[in-house]
């Protein structure tokens, strides 16, 4: 039985439209997968300790190495996470300086999944730099999904920093990567291969 960690972006949750893709495709045409997907806590200061005890709990996660699936600020941790357990890593429009981003989004703000409300706060920047990986030991451990019209992200960064990597990248688009699903065949592909 083989294990994939699926982890969602800021702001989203286990029942966004690529996480609910995702759990279908794997029910459908891998049913020896055992997909998770956790909802990440919407505080930056839980997240790693969240992650950690996960895999911890659940050790067939890394027995052949760490599977994952990552978008936005799940690409972030995923690397993160790789760097530290080894294994394979997709990632979609992978956040790759959130920390910056994270300036922006002081204050309190609502997950429109869960209907959470939370506050960011200026320490939380210093808690997600501590998680960034200036250097990638293996980067073609990396199968990397950008699209050029991400609003949210500047798609440019990823490219540079996974430049080594599986790296894809499609005209056009948006943060959310439009089309995610037909890519599914062959994301599951590079997983278990």
């Amino acid at each position: 039985m083989q294990h994939i960690l699926y982890l969602h972006g800021f702001l989203s949750s286990p029942q966004s439209v690529k996480a609910l893709a995702t759990k279908a495709y794997f029910e459908q045409h891998h049913k020896n997968i055992t997909l998770h997907v956790p909802a990440l806590s919407n505080y930056p200061s839980e997240v790693e300790a969240q992650l950690l005890a996960l895999i911890e709990g659940t050790p067939a996660l890394i027995e052949n190495g760490l599977r994952l699936i990552g978008s936005s600020m799940g690409g972030y941790l995923s690397t993160f996470l790789l760097e530290k357990f080894g294994g394979k890593a997709v990632l979609i429009n992978p956040a790759v300086q959130p920390y910056a981003l994270l300036q922006h989004f002081i204050g309190t703000h609502q997950n429109p999944y869960s209907g959470e409300q939370f506050d960011i706060v200026e320490s939380d920047i210093d808690v997600i730099k501590a998680l960034d990986t200036t250097e990638l030991k293996e980067p073609n451990r990396y199968k990397v999904m950008l699209q050029t019209n991400d609003e949210t992200l500047d798609y440019r960064l990823a490219e540079r920093k996974y430049a080594k990597s599986n790296l894809l990248i499609e005209e056009g688009g948006d943060h959310s990567f439009v089309g995610y699903e037909n890519h599914l065949p062959a994301i599951a592909e590079f997983l278990l291969k």
